[in-house]
């Protein structure tokens, strides 16, 4: 599948992220993982509110989604609930109360 220009920065973003962790990890190998995935969620999070602060139009259809905390909120679960189960690591083999055939 070929992948669009707009989808290079949107997936240099997350193979960038992804390097930064594991480097992170390997320069600091006593560092619980979980802080360090906590720290870039953190980081994530704050830039991704940022780059959506509404414009000063109260009308801009672009800018609907997204135009109150709540619904930036909203929208914000919607994303990242998506790209969870799009990931690899959505589901493992050791998840409990799950059932098994």
């Amino acid at each position: 599948m070929m992948q669009g220009d707009s989808d290079v920065p949107h997936d240099e973003a997350a193979r960038e992220v992804v390097d930064l962790a594991n480097r992170i990890a390997a320069e600091h190998p006593d560092t619980d993982l979980w802080d360090i995935s906590d720290g870039l969620l953190m980081g994530a999070i704050h830039y991704w509110l940022y780059t959506r602060q509404p414009c000063s139009d109260p009308m801009c259809e672009d800018c609907e989604p997204v135009s109150n905390s709540e619904q930036r909120l909203l929208e914000l679960r919607r994303m990242v609930e998506d790209f969870a189960r799009e990931s690899d690591y959505f589901r493992s083999a050791h998840d409990v109360k799950v059932g098994r055939a």
